[in-house]
């Protein structure tokens, strides 16, 4: 007599149930909740990946969108920049002295060349006018002129022949500086030459005219 065990359907019916049992586990030997949240994990680390790439794409487009801004209105910048050096030259040469007519005449043209370098502040467009004893900035300066000095160190603006100006914290026009030379400053025969900050202009490749 045969045993009940080998009824072919009860094997087959014990195979299935070591299959169901068996399924429970995946191939990675986690369980069904544990994969669950291996999955949530990956998607929401491709939504956070995702976010990230869009704000930076967004940070690049409005980079991109203010250079283009400020390459348009550079060459007009420059254009006005003209017009602001011819008002100046002329309340230089203008009288300072005589009849009533010439005073208010120039008291006109000083209150157009203050509205004109106030639009030009409200869109950008900021003057630089280093004083005497600041730094040279090879980036905003440009020296035409090296000479000794008594009253600043080596390596800072003397006086300012040109002012310059800078859109958006770009350089337009550099302003025109001249610089105290090597060794100048009330103490100059005291310090060492490497001190001088000038020494730092030139690594950098600063602007300067030696034909000036």
């Amino acid at each position: 007599m045969s045993n009940i065990n080998d009824n072919p359907i009860d094997t087959e019916l014990e195979a299935d149930i070591a299959q169901a049992s068996g399924g429970e586990t995946s191939d990675d030997g986690l369980g069904p909740i544990d994969a669950l949240i291996a999955e949530r994990d990956e998607w929401k680390d491709r939504a956070l990946r995702a976010a990230a790439e869009a704000d930076n794409t967004r940070r690049r487009a409005e980079g991109q969108m203010n250079d283009a801004r400020a390459y348009a209105i550079q060459r007009f910048s420059k254009d006005l920049l003209g017009v602001a050096d011819s008002l100046q030259r002329a309340l230089t040469a203008a009288p300072r002295d005589h009849d009533a007519v010439a005073t208010n005449l120039v008291t006109g043209l000083e209150l157009i060349e203050k509205s004109l370098l106030s639009a030009f502040d409200a869109n950008g467009l900021k003057r630089v006018a280093p004083e005497a004893g600041e730094v040279f900035d090879p980036h905003q300066h440009q020296a035409v002129m090296e000479q000794p000095s008594e009253t600043v160190a080596g390596g800072t603006v003397i006086q300012t022949l040109q002012p310059g100006f800078a859109l958006f914290g770009r350089t337009v026009r550099p302003a025109m500086v001249v610089v105290a030379a090597r060794g100048s400053g009330p103490t100059a025969g005291n310090g060492p030459a490497g001190a001088n900050p000038y020494d730092k202009a030139d690594e950098t490749g600063g602007q300067f005219d030696e034909t000036a």
